[in-house]
């Protein structure tokens, strides 16, 4: 099987002593917090309280498991072994899981029982540890890995992102991540403010975020036996109205990054949680409005395309 012959990149770093160290840098950047671009500065060490609400030396998980809503070459035939983490720094008004990144549900666990959870996902056949929403516990997780590394974890990381990063951040994950997974949600500054408040500087921080995953990791394809190992998966999520401003997200993908980088142009807006407030995005996307899209992509040479072939005929 390929995955015996696959080595996942944060190995070396644990070997090597580097992964632990990088985790502790990581760390005492959480006494003035700037993990994100909202750059609290709070000490969450001493469970002060920022933006996104996460504080203490432990975290909040809403639930784990295999998942198979994943994009394919993630879920293979195990599944993707995703970790839904509480809270968000962006914390969009429309958010589908607004009662994890907005309210805060879920359990609080130990970094040593993160490790653990991540050799259970291991062995329940998993092809990957799938991170969502992993910003605000960065340092928590780079922790988790090298303990699990320690006792044989040996998985793909992938990094499931709303993709506002800091490349100073990301650079600690550079050798670490295996798979980056970043949203591009908007390409408007005053949409990202009005729909996710104070991050109008989202399609600004966004794009450089998304180059410097690229540098890490390039272009994702399958292997062989149909599973992605290392690579760049861009998503892009059509909304009502090209609020997102699709078209000029695919052309700064075309004119910034090779035409094969793999990009997935998701079709199940839904208005969620306080979308009922802004009628533009109080309704789902058409299927016109998906076609035009896909259309776009398409005249603009984008050749590693996943599609929503279920519910739209292209």
């Amino acid at each position: 099987m390929f995955r015996e012959v696959f080595e996942s990149a944060y190995l070396k770093l644990h070997k090597s002593g580097e992964l632990k160290e990088r985790a502790e840098q990581l760390w005492r950047l959480m006494e003035r917090c700037s993990l994100c671009p909202r750059e609290c500065g709070v000490n969450r060490i001493k469970r002060e309280i920022g933006f996104c609400h996460a504080s203490g030396k432990e975290l909040v998980v809403s639930s784990y498991f295999p998942h198979f809503g994943e994009e394919r070459g993630l879920v293979g035939k195990g599944g993707s072994g995703t970790i839904f983490f509480t809270y968000c720094n962006l914390r969009c008004i429309f958010c589908q899981n607004w009662e994890i990144s907005h309210l805060g549900e879920g359990f609080r666990i130990t970094i040593e029982r993160l490790a653990d959870i991540m050799l259970e996902l291991q062995g329940m056949g998993c092809h990957n540890i799938n991170l969502v929403t992993p910003t605000h516990y960065s340092p928590h997780i780079l922790k988790a890995i090298d303990i699990a590394a320690g006792k044989g974890l040996r998985l793909p990381i992938v990094y499931n992102t709303s993709g506002w990063e800091k490349i100073e951040i990301l650079k600690f994950f550079d050798g670490v991540v295996d798979i980056y997974l970043p949203d591009f949600k908007y390409w408007d500054s005053q949409i990202a403010k009005k729909y996710s408040p104070g991050a109008e500087n989202y399609p600004e921080i966004t794009k450089k975020a998304i180059l410097e995953m690229h540098r890490q990791v390039g272009v994702a394809k399958p292997a062989k036996d149909g599973i992605i190992y290392r690579g760049l998966m861009i998503r892009h999520l059509v909304m009502p109205n090209n609020v997102s401003g699709s078209e000029e997200i695919l052309e700064w993908i075309v004119k910034n990054l090779p035409k094969d980088t793999y990009i997935n142009i998701m079709a199940q807006y839904t208005p969620h949680y306080k979308a009922f407030d802004y009628s533009e995005i109080a309704r789902r996307v058409t299927i016109e409005e998906y076609r035009k899209v896909v259309k776009k992509a398409k005249e603009l040479g984008l050749t590693n395309l996943d599609i929503n072939l279920h519910l739209h005929t292209i």
